[in-house]
C-alpha cells in the first residue's frame, strides 16, 4: 500500500496532508501514528485528510489526526496548510472555505510566493469557561483561563519561561479537570499588543507554534485585561498576528515543503 502526502507547515507546526480518497478507509489512527513518527515515518505534528465538501459553499472538508492518533476538532495552523494544499492542487480562489470539526472556517489569501502562502483566517469567537481557574498540580496550584476556541484550551499566564513548562503542560493536558484532555499555552505579556507564548498541544506535545493556542492565549489575555487588539503573538517559530473585532482573525504563513509517498 502507498499513501500519498504533501508536507506543509504553518509557522513550523507541521502536517502531512492526504486526499481523503487516497487514505486507507480503516485504522486511520494507527496510520496517523506511523506517518507522523519522526524516526520511522515521515514526521509531523498531525495528519490531515482533505476531502470533498459536504457543506454547500465550501471548497473542502478536513479531518485531523494528532501524531498520537487521536482526533482533533481543528488546528488553526493545519487549516491554513489545508488551504495552501488546495491552491497548490490548482484551486483558484482568493477566499477559501473549509469545513472542519469546529465548523466552517473562512481563509483570505493575503500573499503567495511560489509554495509559500499567507492567510488571514477567521477563527470565530472564544468562549471563556473559567476566567480565574486554579489548577491543583503536583508543584502547587496554577492560575489559568479555561476556554474554547473550537477546541479546548487552557491558557496559563506566566512571568517567564524559566521553569519546566513542558512537564507542567503535560500534567495539565491530562489533568482530571479535562476528561477529554486539553491544549495548553503559557503566555507572557510583553506589552498590551504583544504576547510571548509556548505551546503544549493535546495529542502532539510541544509544538513550535499553534494557531488555536495563539487564539486562546490572546482571548485569555484580553479577557484578563493584559492585552487589547491587535496582538502579535511571539512563538518559537516567529510571529502570528491576531486582531479581534466581533470575531477573532489570525494572520500567519503556510508553506509547502515536500510531496511524496509513504510505503506501508
Amino acid at each position: 500500500m502507498k499513501i500519498p502526502f504533501i508536507k506543509a507547515h504553518g509557522a513550523l507546526n507541521d502536517f502531512l496532508l492526504t486526499r481523503a480518497e487516497e487514505a486507507p478507509a480503516k485504522d486511520r489512527a494507527e496510520f496517523a501514528r506511523a506517518l507522523c513518527d519522526r524516526h520511522a515515518g515521515v514526521g509531523a505534528d498531525g495528519w490531515l485528510l482533505v476531502g470533498s465538501p459536504e457543506t454547500p459553499g465550501c471548497h473542502a472538508r478536513i479531518e485531523l489526526y494528532n501524531s498520537d492518533g487521536s482526533v482533533a476538532e481543528i488546528s488553526g495552523n493545519g487549516t491554513r496548510c489545508a488551504a495552501a494544499h488546495l491552491l497548490y492542487r490548482g484551486l483558484e480562489a482568493e477566499t477559501i472555505r473549509i469545513s472542519t470539526g469546529a465548523g466552517v472556517k473562512s481563509l483570505r489569501l493575503v500573499e503567495r510566493s511560489g509554495h509559500s502562502f499567507v492567510f488571514e483566517m477567521n477563527m470565530g469567537r472564544a468562549e471563556i469557561r473559567d476566567l480565574h481557574a486554579s489548577l491543583p498540580l503536583a508543584g502547587g496550584p496554577r492560575d489559568a483561563v479555561i476556554l474554547w476556541v473550537g477546541n479546548p484550551q487552557c491558557a496559563v499566564p506566566v512571568e517567564h519561561f524559566d521553569f519546566d513548562w513542558r512537564a507542567v503542560g503535560a500534567e495539565i493536558e491530562r489533568h482530571p479537570m479535562f476528561p477529554d484532555r486539553t491544549n495548553v499555552s503559557f503566555l507572557r505579556a510583553v506589552d498590551e499588543h504583544t504576547l510571548e507564548v509556548r505551546f503544549f498541544e493535546r495529542g502532539a506535545g510541544e509544538t513550535m507554534s499553534s494557531g488555536t493556542g495563539s487564539t486562546g492565549a490572546v482571548a485569555a489575555a484580553v479577557a484578563r485585561g493584559m492585552a487589547r487588539s491587535s496582538v502579535r503573538v511571539l512563538t518559537p517559530a516567529g510571529p502570528l498576528d491576531i486582531r479581534w473585532d466581533d470575531e477573532i482573525f489570525l494572520t500567519g504563513p503556510a508553506v509547502i515543503t515536500a510531496e511524496g509517498v509513504y510505503l506501508v
